[in-house]
């Protein structure tokens, strides 16, 4: 226990950046804003006359009220309890897209 080898605070810690087991609020808020703005630039691109298939599969996704939020904070994941895990949880989850589970889920 004391010594020269006594564990450090920084030691006895963990992981510097721990993650949340669900998200709050705030963070909720800010998920459903960058859906929003998402489905905006979509719009806009798709006002503006531009025809490409990724506008065309970006059209078929749900938009953000249209999803429920079980769909908006979780995502798949077979090797999850229940098959879910939150979405804060995906590696890069503001950067790619996650409106779409598998069928049932």
């Amino acid at each position: 226990m004391f010594g020269a080898f006594r564990p450090t605070a920084a030691v006895g810690g963990g992981l510097l950046w721990k993650v949340p087991w669900r998200l709050s609020a705030t963070r909720k808020a800010n998920v459903r804003d960058r859906l929003k703005k998402v489905d905006a630039v979509i719009e806009a691109v798709r006002a503006s006359g531009v025809q490409c298939t990724a506008l065309t599969n970006a059209l078929a996704l749900p938009k953000e009220h249209e999803m429920d939020p079980k769909d908006k904070y979780t995502v798949f994941s077979p090797h999850h309890r229940g098959y879910r895990k939150g979405i804060h949880k995906v590696p890069k989850w503001t950067r790619i897209t996650q409106r779409t589970n598998p069928r049932g889920f």
